[in-house]
């Protein structure tokens, strides 16, 4: 089949590298376009963009000019969907710009999130809420549409918790994240903050995690998304890591799980998607370790090539009257750049895009 055109919206950050790095050699999807700020717009992809991947950045974009995110040059281009990195402050007004004349956006930033009509996709755990797309372009007037990713700790927590809800129901849940200094971009700690130190908190990450777990695990009805009805508190931290996010989950069930039954359902997980073929798509979603040790970031944060989520130390929770276990994404891959292709894939095998 011909491949559709893609375009990298914030290109040259670093979860526009791995959109990138991710899309030059996927079967379905081609890149035609990647923007950037104005100061980079007119040079070489190699020149504009300070390659922070492993190897060298594939030679077959090396030579795309980039331009500049508005929304004339991206109009004039008519890629077939948009794959947006944008930082928060500049993505809402031009996302929003490109939905109204026909472009199809799947975003990775965080504005428009918790609106009612936005989907909040993370595809094994939601993928019915693209049901809203419809919705959402008929109430806004819009030719095209928007889709959210979550927030990279919300996405990793809420695939650990998609099994737990399905089969023994959630009343409560407690998370403390230990994030990577990835997650700030390439400037967002200095060294001199983070090395040797942890950092207890992070800026509005906490009332991400509760809102957006909320929405992503609600359930769709009459073009409306019943959020789940469960207590969640989270406690944010930074520390000196380079990729992969680590999470201490405690939960609360409605029917007695063992942690033999939360392992077992966790093991055979594979969300409703897992009949599409979608590339991206993991074999295993989540990946349970039974060593006392693991997960670790260094040794599993490319489990699944980085989409599947390493859980491990799953034991009974005596507080919590529930089960307690430890979480590892890749805050870069299933987090950001890979839940978002995932995504894209969904859309276009559900005929959206």
């Amino acid at each position: 089949m011909d491949k559709l055109r893609v375009c990298v919206l914030g290109g040259t950050g670093l979860v526009g590298q791995h959109m990138i790095k991710m899309l030059v050699e996927h079967p379905w999807f081609e890149i035609d376009m990647i923007t950037a700020s104005k100061k980079s717009a007119g040079k070489k992809y190699e020149e504009a963009c300070k390659w922070l991947l492993d190897g060298e950045i594939p030679e077959n974009v090396r030579e795309i000019t980039v331009v500049n995110t508005d929304l004339e040059n991206i109009s004039k281009n008519k890629p077939d969907f948009l794959l947006s990195a944008l930082p928060s402050d500049v993505a809402e007004e031009i996302e929003i710009k490109l939905a109204k004349v026909g472009h199809k956006v799947v975003s990775n930033s965080s504005p428009m999130r918790m609106d009612e009509d936005i989907p909040l996709l993370n595809p094994e755990v939601n993928a019915n809420h693209t049901e809203l797309i419809n919705f959402q372009k008929e109430t806004r007037k819009w030719e095209g549409f928007i889709v959210k990713a979550p927030n990279c700790s919300t996405t990793i927590l809420t695939l650990t918790l998609k099994p737990i809800l399905d089969e023994y129901g959630i009343k409560a849940i407690s998370v403390v994240t230990m994030q990577s200094v990835s997650g700030a971009g390439y400037a967002g700690v200095p060294s001199m903050a983070i090395i040797d130190n942890i950092i207890p908190y992070i800026t509005k990450e906490e009332n991400k995690i509760e809102t957006e777990t909320r929405k992503v695990l609600g359930k769709l009805k009459e073009n409306k998304i019943k959020p789940i009805n469960a207590f969640i508190s989270a406690t944010c931290t930074r520390v000196p890591v380079l990729y992969g996010h680590m999470e201490v989950v405690s939960i609360k069930t409605k029917e007695e799980c063992e942690p033999k039954d939360a392992i077992k359902c966790m093991e055979k997980f594979r969300g409703k998607i897992q009949k599409m073929k979608l590339p991206t798509c993991p074999e295993k979603p989540i990946i349970v370790r039974k060593e006392e040790d693991r997960p670790q970031p260094r040794l599993d944060r490319y489990e699944g090539k980085g989409m599947s989520v390493v859980v491990g130390r799953i034991r009974k929770c005596k507080t919590m009257k529930g089960i307690k276990y430890i979480a590892l994404g890749n805050n870069l891959i299933r987090g950001a750049a890979g839940v978002s292709i995932l995504i894209a894939e969904l859309l276009h095998k559900t005929n959206h895009i």
